[in-house]
């Protein structure tokens, strides 16, 4: 299994791998990741995962929105050739490795060292197949695409430019641990958490590596959603690098009296938890963490990345069909704008049901299994 760079990546890989030790016990699961990568913890400390390695990978930066510009930025391009040159020193790790390991078959799930790696796979005869998350199939998995033998993709087939006697839908993995929440769930979280004091609960997170422009939006409301709700608690999972400015700020900012209505983590492997105690999440409008949600029928306000293109389609479609709220980052950086919003929201209990509710409807909890069987298939063929 490949993958990695954001916990986008790594939370299907792992609900996979589980699924896989379900349906075979002694299969053996080995993590290939990128060197460096700062979630590399995660998959290790996994029980599913057997073994780990690292190799080389590039990231091509480009940017959407700023066109040929970014074509002239010299630092970009410095980067992007000095990447090229790790590209290349990834495919020789790979091909070696996956010569030693001799694995019956790769699942990729995209990312920057799934390209080393699946071409490695592909120099050794290595069956793979590839998946997709998003509308949009990621650069990576385009590159890799030809040579794939399966492209499971989590929207209907036609959306892809794959070709369609090898595309099948399956949805977005997810870990076992979301499910529709309940009241009593609810409660059950918020017990879990220390959380019994509060009445209401708001949870904002910017994937597994964090979003320093949607943390300071949040930090700058803060102090309105407080003084309107003096029993609001508020969890900020920032990002790892992240995590100590986010904290300080808030220190700084907030009145003694309200700074125990914060909680500030840099990452954790209970997301499930956290949304499922909060009444609200508010979420970047990555693929996985819209799943996750989603399966726990949760009301949210999503602030899609400009830049990542994949994150701002999701956000469009699902808010054109009213299935969750969407305001630009322009528009959230506004002074009280992301506070009016949430406020419309809590005082509004039927709202957010009914957000929620509809949400729930693109729940797919059988995601992960599917795409283990279809792991497993390939093996064998």
């Amino acid at each position: 299994m490949t993958g990695g760079g954001s916990g986008g990546h790594i939370t299907p890989i792992l609900a996979v791998a589980s699924e896989l030790k379900k349906l075979r016990p002694k299969v053996k699961i080995i993590y290939i990741g990128q060197r460096g990568d700062k979630l590399a913890d995660i998959p290790a400390q996994h029980p599913a995962i057997d073994e780990v390695y690292s190799v080389r990978a590039g990231k091509f930066r480009r940017y959407h929105g700023e066109g040929f510009k970014q074509l002239l930025d010299i630092p970009t391009i410095a980067k992007n050739l000095r990447d090229a040159v790790y590209v290349l020193i990834g495919l020789v790790q790979s091909y070696w490795l996956l010569r030693k390991l001799k694995p019956a078959v790769i699942f990729t799930r995209g990312g920057f060292v799934s390209v080393p790696v699946a071409l490695g796979g592909k120099l050794n005869r290595i069956p793979y197949l590839t998946h997709d998350s998003d509308s949009t199939p990621s650069l990576a998995n385009r590159i890799i695409a030809r040579w794939a033998m399966v492209h499971a993709v989590a929207l209907p087939e036609e959306l892809y430019p794959y070709p369609r006697q090898k595309t099948i839908m399956v949805g977005v993995p997810v870990s076992e641990h979301y499910q529709p929440v309940t009241a009593a769930l609810q409660a059950q979280y918020r017990q879990e958490l220390g959380l019994q004091g509060f009445e209401q609960v708001l949870l904002v997170t910017g994937g597994g590596n964090g979003a320093h422009q949607l943390n300071q939006a949040v930090i700058a409301n803060a102090p309105y959603l407080l003084q309107r709700y003096p029993k609001l608690c508020l969890l900020h999972i920032a990002g790892r690098d992240h995590e100590l400015a986010v904290s300080a700020t808030y220190k700084a900012g907030l009145p003694a009296a309200v700074q125990g209505n914060v909680r500030v983590v840099g990452f954790t492997t209970e997301l499930y938890k956290y949304s499922g105690a909060a009444d609200i999440v508010i979420g970047r409008g990555g693929a996985t963490n819209l799943a996750e949600f989603a399966l726990q029928g949760k009301a949210c306000l999503i602030v899609p990345s400009p830049q990542l293109i994949w994150n701002v389609k999701n956000t469009e479609t699902l808010a054109r069909q009213g299935l969750v709220l969407a305001m630009t980052e322009d528009q959230a950086e506004q002074e009280r704008r992301l506070a009016l919003a949430l406020s419309e929201l809590f005082d509004n209990p039927t709202r957010r049901q009914q957000l929620g509710a509809s949400f729930a409807k693109l729940g797919r909890p059988d995601a992960a299994k599917r795409l283990a069987v279809l792991v497993l298939e390939q093996a064998k063929a």
